[in-house]
């Protein structure tokens, strides 16, 4: 605190808030009664995933820590996209032993609680942002952070799509035995989809996980994107199939023009299925509290991916 506010404001209260998975999210709380703050903390204690990671294709590793948070934080900025204040960030373990940011408290609520009270008015201006990230391109594909250090991924969106959901396919259907009854099938329609499209010179700046519980919301009515540590350069057809996913009826509004390749729009979204059966399985393999939780999201997908088996 003392590297923010020197010695005029002192801690009252430190909670833990729910949701994060790879990261420790910690709301302060001051003696003087103002403004509160949000403290990230990276560390191996802190990261449910750590006894549950199987190795995956860049940008689909493990995606977490200041470096990829401060890198993402700086690109989302400069395109317009508001993200919290960042008030000081340290990974030199002189503060504290592991990687820490304090940051802005949003105190505005998530778009996800607006939008079941049945107000949308933030609909467009998170879709202006949208639109704003899909403008900003770089050739190279990969993490935000790996891209501007000259270390793109040098291989094809939809390659490294297939070679990720044919890894989520074998996991799925060695522990959900519907899936493993049609994994012969998935796996070909996998490949199928995946064959003749064709590469990009170009790829857009995504979130990657963008559902409306990663937006809270300002006092002025702005959305605000959080947990942006996976934010990379891909095919912006992957973010458009997850916000489908998640903001249901409500994606209409965020659906930009006829520039999606539907294409790539079924592979993403067959594979983001089987991610989403076998990323929170994995997940409970270790020692994450949220157990019901994560057994619904699997079995969602579940029930996703055998509904329209024949349709991709």
């Amino acid at each position: 605190m003392r590297e923010v506010y020197g010695g005029e404001r002192r801690l009252a209260h430190v909670n833990r808030l729910k949701g994060g998975s790879k990261k420790g999210v910690y709301r302060l709380t001051f003696q003087d009664k103002g403004p509160t703050a949000v403290l990230y903390v990276w560390s191996d204690d802190e990261d449910y995933w750590d006894a549950a990671h199987l190795k995956r294709p860049e940008p689909f590793t493990h995606g977490s820590g200041l470096a990829l948070f401060r890198a993402a934080h700086a690109r989302l900025a400069e395109a317009g996209v508001r993200v919290p204040a960042l008030y000081v960030a340290d990974d030199g373990r002189d503060l504290y032993p592991a990687d820490v940011a304090l940051i802005e408290d949003v105190r505005g609520g998530t778009l996800e609680a607006r939008l079941k009270a049945g107000d949308t008015k933030a609909m467009e201006r998170l879709a202006q942002d949208l639109r704003a990230m899909a403008r900003c391109r770089e050739p190279g594909l990969g993490k935000v952070a790996r891209v501007e250090s000259g270390r793109p991924v040098g291989r094809a969106a939809p390659e490294i799509v297939l070679e990720a959901a044919l890894t989520d396919l074998g996991e799925a259907a060695s522990r959900v035995e519907p899936i493993g009854a049609v994994a012969a099938e998935l796996e070909e329609r996998l490949r199928g989809l995946a064959a003749g499209i064709e590469p990009r010179t170009d790829h857009g700046l995504i979130h990657g996980e963008l559902g409306p519980d990663h937006v809270l919301m300002d006092d002025d009515g702005r959305p605000v994107l959080i947990d942006i540590e996976g934010a990379m350069f891909f095919d912006v057809e992957w973010e458009h199939v997850f916000l489908r996913i998640r903001f249901g009826d409500h994606y209409a509004r965020l659906r930009t023009g006829g520039d999606l390749d539907e294409r790539r729009m079924r592979l993403y979204e067959l594979a983001q299925h089987l991610s989403l059966v076998a990323g929170p399985l994995r997940l409970l393999d270790g020692d994450f509290p949220d157990r019901a939780f994560m057994l619904g999201i699997a079995r969602h997908h579940t029930s996703e991916i055998l509904r329209k088996s024949d349709v991709w």
